[in-house]
């Protein structure tokens, strides 16, 4: 059994952006609300207390507004990619969830996206059996 990875979890924050299907919609920026799980690279341990040692995550909460409120977008699926691109070229996570809510729909408490993404781990390279440059 494997133990599960640290994480650092960032519930609900809210932003504001221009988002929508029809241009009227993204006419004025609408309040979207985001949760973001994200696994450091080095884990939460042995950080000797120091913001350096781990993943800002004052920080990524600035820079997801940031990237939020730059230009419109028609899908919150786009959005969510654009920030998970930002956030792996950023910090030192090896895996994001992300959730965005919007609250559009009638009827509804919101409608969501939610993409998972990982690091590629690097493959080890295995000796070729039988190589010729070997004999």
């Amino acid at each position: 059994m494997s133990a599960k990875p640290d994480q650092i979890i960032i519930s609900q924050l809210d932003i504001f952006t221009s988002v929508g299907v029809m241009p009227e919609e993204r006419r004025d920026p609408q309040r979207l609300g985001i949760t973001l799980v994200m696994e450091p690279l080095k884990g939460l341990s042995n950080l000797n207390d120091r913001i350096v040692s781990t993943v800002d995550y004052y920080d990524v909460t600035t820079q997801i507004k940031s990237l939020a409120s730059k230009g419109s977008r028609c899908l919150i699926e786009t959005l969510a990619d654009d920030l998970m691109k930002m956030l792996f070229a950023r910090y030192p996570i090896g895996a994001a969830e992300l959730e965005i809510r919007k609250f559009i729909l009638p009827d509804t408490e919101y409608v969501a996206v939610k993409i998972r993404r990982e690091t590629p781990q690097p493959f080890a390279l295995v000796p070729e059996i039988n190589s010729a440059a070997a004999r």
